[in-house]
């Protein structure tokens, strides 16, 4: 039940770029073939900040799959899946808000971030005060212990432990707990149990973080539990209650270094990016006429790549040897801007040509993209339903 899982999803902005494939997308596809992988579109999460133009959200949505499905995140490996076909995510998000304090939220360092960014919109609403909440409510519903985020992101994946932590002691605790954790115990057999109560007490009693690894590893390996005793026995080892929510880790991934055409972060909002499926003609034609070092006004004036925003695609694109072509050729005149920009174009197109050529059976034929999603939403529901039959019992809504 606590077994390793991925949870990431993305907003659907529409037709990702450059910047999205090596920030994010290229760790996706990495990760596919380390754990069990959920990847979904955040499309509740778009209307935290576009709730007053939502038409364009199901066709950003379909153009965004493409993309991921091009760049090679692969459906046997991984769940792909829509955030809003999966309503549990809100039943969830409700329950929840019902015991977040509302300090926790206002603390979250994006909200006074982000609404000092888009002055233009009126964030002062609900729905952006809780999307942290939601956010915790997309990742705990999945039980997912790994979630890959930039450094910018930490404090999320901090507060949705909280939230768990919270939740995990609230009602956690069920009546005659204790005798019901140790007639639990019994059923590991006496070796294991043996060496579970060693392992908690040291735990409890020393603080090792180790012991605490060594018996969940124990609990993971014993096949004949129950649910609801696997469930009791993850809490009583830690001195909580039942563990119902899973408290998630975050997967630190490098920043993007993908720069823009114009030297500055790529980003449909600088009108500096190259599409993921771009025609080949475009991308030559928009790396020919980019911008070079200022200083180098004649094909004579010797240059400073480290001045020039082509010299931040060699560092992606380039090798070793190519790399040093370019800084003894423009530091010496010895080669054109043109010249140095062509390998650059060359990289490009042979990444992007493997991206198109996967694409292009979903693009004639949108109905695959659909059943893929489809079959993602009901595989993702499945889990999700699990957790919301737990949380509902441990909060004492079960009607059955």
């Amino acid at each position: 039940m606590y077994a390793e899982k991925v949870l990431s999803g993305m907003r659907p902005t529409g037709r990702l770029h450059l910047g999205h494939y090596h920030g994010v997308l290229a760790n996706w596809i990495k990760l596919q073939h380390e754990y069990p992988c959920l990847f979904f579109v955040a499309d509740w999460h778009a209307l935290t900040t576009s709730y007053d133009e939502p038409g364009t959200i199901t066709q950003n949505a379909m153009d965004m799959v493409i993309d991921w499905l091009a760049a090679g995140v692969d459906p046997s490996q991984a769940t792909i899946f829509i955030q809003s076909k999966v309503p549990e995510h809100a039943e969830l998000h409700l329950l929840l808000s019902m015991m977040t304090p509302l300090g926790w939220l206002e603390r979250v360092p994006t909200y006074k971030d982000q609404q000092e960014k888009l002055t233009h919109k009126d964030l002062a609403t609900y729905g952006f005060l809780g999307y942290p909440l939601l956010q915790a409510a997309d990742i705990l519903i999945y039980r997912a212990d790994k979630v890959p985020v930039g450094e910018d992101q930490v404090p999320h994946i901090e507060f949705t432990r909280e939230i768990a932590r919270r939740f995990n002691h609230l009602y956690g605790k069920e009546p005659g707990y204790e005798e019901k954790a140790r007639e639990s115990v019994k059923k590991l057999g006496s070796k294991r149990a043996k060496l579970y109560e060693e392992l908690r007490t040291r735990f409890q009693e020393k603080g090792e973080e180790e012991a605490l690894e060594q018996a969940k590893a124990l609990l993971n390996e014993t096949q004949n539990l129950s649910h609801g005793d696997r469930e009791r026995l993850f809490g009583y080892l830690e001195g909580g209650g039942k563990m119902i929510l899973v408290e998630p880790g975050a997967l630190l991934t490098e920043a993007s270094r993908m720069p823009g055409l114009d030297g500055q972060k790529m980003s449909k909002s600088y009108g500096n990016t190259i599409a993921l499926r771009e025609d080949a003609e475009s991308i030559t034609k928009k790396i020919r006429t980019m911008q070079t070092d200022p200083q180098r006004v004649r094909r004579t004036d010797p240059g400073d790549p480290e001045k020039c925003p082509v010299w931040q695609f060699h560092q992606i694109y380039s090798n070793d040897e190519v790399r040093s072509w370019v800084q003894t050729g423009c530091r010496s005149a010895g080669i054109g801007c043109i010249e140095c920009k062509q390998p650059v174009i060359e990289s490009v197109l042979k990444e992007q040509e493997p991206m198109r050529e996967r694409a292009r059976m979903y693009e004639e034929d949108p109905q695959l993209v659909k059943n893929i999603v489809a079959d993602g939403c009901e595989k993702a529901r499945k889990l999700a339903q699990e957790t919301m039959r737990d949380v509902r019992e441990a909060i004492g809504l079960d009607y059955n």
